[in-house]
């Protein structure tokens, strides 16, 4: 009963407070444009917002009225403006007058570690880098490692590959994006999450259900954009090296120059080596895999009166080698595993900017080479992969700010090969296919003072999967001024791959019977959120609620279920749904405590052998604890992220059991150095028997695919950051 009367006093609290929301632009002698990062006080409330990419903010207003809003943007004059409790649910409209001789003002902030957006309307979870460096993030899978809505499982017990997971669901059917550029498909999407480290990373938005029509017809269960950082705000040298208990060594580098007045360059370099040969539950295989990977990737920035344009290259060669003990050792028949990738891609983006306010054009081209070959003993895969994506984007407005419309077309051309060998006696898996998908799209958004709705549709024709139409519609209502209501819907879909996708099952003897035509995979997704943002003893906080529903009509699944020491593939119509629920809720305990607490249940079912089953290996319940603490100097930071775990379903045989994993990590900062020691799996806690019969690698109950949990016991590494301003 007392914790009811809590929430509801502060359900009354977020009612009582007022909020003002608008858009800020910056005025010159050729256009007007929105500015980001503008400091926005409320001086009385002694409040302080900074604007978004397209000049947007919200602030709540103090219980004293009337108070002042001030305004400040480097280059351009101050302004102010006065507010009062009449003006709840405002949208302001500012413009602030660029000014040669107005002395600057420098603006520095920093955002939250994670939060979810109050700005956009669809659910948007952003973790910035002052999140990554709660952990050590070595890779872009290990950067969620401090977050409850993502997912990172091992892929299987010989590779040492990790996935994410969103909404229950596997990492391909998830969009993921590098600044809105399609990234880590295909080919990639296996192992393509380790040439990315964390530090290279600003920011990534975590969009739950079907994204923006902009984006493409992929985002069945959510979206995955990383923000890199970007050349003209990088610092001249950013060093990070890191180093584990267990032979994983690493070295990050990062910096950014000024070219010229208009042109700065960014340039990013990444090296790992794994060297230790562990076998920790004397199973006669490696716990981790050997190998070596490097990854570079060179950008290029222009900012112009008219114009912006991006450009860069990035390419990684990744080797690893595992198996038995023996392998590595070059005993002669033994099992062994081994990894061969190489990716080439080039991409730019370019904005032009029109005559009216926020009307603009925008490119974005990308062309990508990826190559893959390696086996799982006597299991041989290879692939090959060409694409070349185009997007055009069309931003307007009609009559005001408050009605903004999107359009534009896009083009996706793919030639694609994947071939695995199968067990003696069964043919070669995969196949060679081309791919044509050009596709039209619309959207418009309306802003009102409470509501805000983003209604879209693309439509795309495929050579192999037909015509697909796909509507989507996200709304958000501000119930209060703290509490806000979020829905989205849409329909989503993408063609599958047999063996990129599926490349970890190559790992046991199993054989492979997908004797079925390859179809469109086809979900519906809807969503509810709710997110209330209160303030308890000048400390602030927030609750957030959602619940998503997603429901393929056409899926194709891997039956682990119907044949033992077979995987049968079968496209199931109407089969196969994915119901998840999260709670989630932070607060600052004291000054620089921050608490965040998270229940997440997921309950994923399809037709295995022949039954309305829960998928393996997936467990329905996470419990997520996070506690950060950051001293008042900044000096020190002290990080720990505990997840209880519920018992999967394995296939055939039962469950596995409920486990706990523990990470902590201490910081110690200095002006431009920055020490870091921490540990994982604290609580030591291993998987019994994550290989089926290791004893006889090449007999017919040999599987390393059914992994829960860790491998590995207790982890311990080191690392220092070093930044040149």
């Amino acid at each position: 009963m007392k914790n009811l009367l809590l929430l509801g006093c502060l359900l009354l609290v977020g009612c009582l407070q007022a909020q003002i929301k608008g858009v800020v632009q910056g005025l010159d002698s050729t256009q007007t444009i929105p500015l980001k990062n503008v400091k926005i006080t409320l001086v009385r409330a002694q409040q302080t917002v900074y604007s978004n990419e397209d000049g947007s903010f919200e602030i709540l207003l103090g219980k004293q009225s009337p108070d002042t809003l001030v305004f400040a943007a480097k280059g351009y004059r101050s302004d102010k403006l006065v507010v009062t409790r009449s003006d709840r649910f405002a949208a302001l409209h500012v413009v602030l007058v660029s000014g040669q001789m107005v002395q600057e003002i420098v603006v520095q902030h920093q955002k939250d570690a994670h939060g979810i957006s109050k700005m956009k309307t669809l659910h948007v979870e952003e973790l910035t880098s002052a999140e990554f460096r709660k952990a050590a993030c070595c890779n872009l899978s290990e950067s969620f490692e401090t977050n409850a809505t993502v997912d990172v499982s091992m892929a299987d017990a010989i590779s040492g590959a990790k996935k994410i997971q969103l909404l229950g669901l596997d990492a391909v059917y998830t969009q993921l994006q590098m600044e809105n550029i399609p990234f880590l498909r295909g080919l990639e999407s296996s192992f393509g999450l380790n040439s990315i480290p964390g530090t290279w990373l600003e920011s990534i938005q975590i969009t739950k259900g079907t994204g923006s029509v902009v984006n493409g017809y992929e985002s069945m269960a959510g979206l995955v954009n990383l923000e890199f950082k970007k050349p003209a705000e990088m610092p001249k040298l950013a060093l990070n090296i890191y180093q584990n208990r267990f032979g994983r060594s690493e070295l990050n580098l990062h910096s950014g120059a000024k070219l010229n007045e208009h042109w700065h360059m960014g340039t990013f370099l990444h090296g790992a080596t794994i060297y230790g040969r562990p076998d920790h539950n004397m199973d006669g295989f490696l716990d981790q895999t050997n190998g070596q990977t490097f990854s570079v990737l060179q950008r290029f920035a222009y900012q112009g009166k008219r114009m912006e344009a991006q450009l860069g290259l990035q390419a990684y060669a990744d080797r690893k080698n595992g198996g038995q003990v023996a392998y590595a050792q070059a005993v002669p028949g033994a099992y062994g595993m081994s990894l061969n990738s190489q990716h080439l891609s080039l991409f730019s983006k370019t904005g032009f900017f029109g005559k009216k306010p926020a009307q603009s054009l925008g490119l974005i081209a990308n062309i990508k080479y990826q190559d893959l070959s390696g086996f799982y003993g006597l299991r041989a895969f290879q692939g090959n992969e060409k694409r070349f994506y185009f997007n055009a984007i069309y931003d307007d407005i009609i009559g005001n700010a408050d009605h903004k419309i999107k359009a534009g077309a896009s083009m996706l051309a793919l030639q694609i090969s994947q071939y695995a060998a199968q067990p003696e006696g069964l043919l070669t898996l995969g196949g060679a296919r081309a791919e044509w998908v050009p596709g039209v799209f619309a959207e418009y958004t309306y802003s009102g003072n409470r509501l805000t709705a983003v209604v879209g549709a693309r439509y795309d024709q495929h050579n192999l999967a037909g015509s697909q139409f796909s509507p989507r519609a996200h709304l958000k209502y501000a119930l209060t001024p703290q509490l806000d209501l979020r829905a989205t819907a849409g329909r989503a879909w993408r063609l599958p791959n047999f063996v990129a996708d599926n490349i970890n099952l190559l790992a046991s003897s199993h054989a492979w019977i997908a004797n079925q035509a390859l179809l469109p995979e086809i979900s519906w997704n809807t969503g509810l959120s709710l997110v209330q943002g209160f303030s308890f003893k000048k400390r602030k906080g927030s609750l957030s609620l959602d619940a998503y529903h997603t429901r393929f009509a056409q899926q194709l699944v891997a039956d682990r279920d119907t044949l033992s020491g077979y995987v049968v593939f079968k496209n199931l119509a109407a089969a196969s749904v994915a119901k998840v629920l999260q709670a989630e809720f932070t607060y600052e305990v004291i000054r620089g405590l921050d608490l965040r607490l998270a229940y997440k249940f997921q309950d994923v079912r399809a037709l295995y052998n022949g039954k309305l089953q829960t998928q393996v290996l997936l467990p329905r319940q996470r419990f997520f604890t996070n506690v950060a603490y950051q001293t008042r100097n900044k000096r020190w930071e002290y990080d720990l992220t505990y997840s209880r775990y519920s018992a999967v379903r394995l296939p055939l045989q039962g469950e596995g059991k409920a486990w706990g994993l523990l990470n902590a990590q201490v910081t110690r900062s200095w002006k431009s150095l920055e020490l870091y020691l921490g540990g994982e799996n604290l609580l030591n806690f291993r998987q019994d028997h994550p290989i089926m019969d290791p004893q006889n690698p090449f007999g017919t109950q040999f599987d390393a695919t059914q992994v829960w949990g860790p491998i590995m016991g207790w982890n311990a590494y080191f690392g220092l950051r070093f930044t040149l301003k």
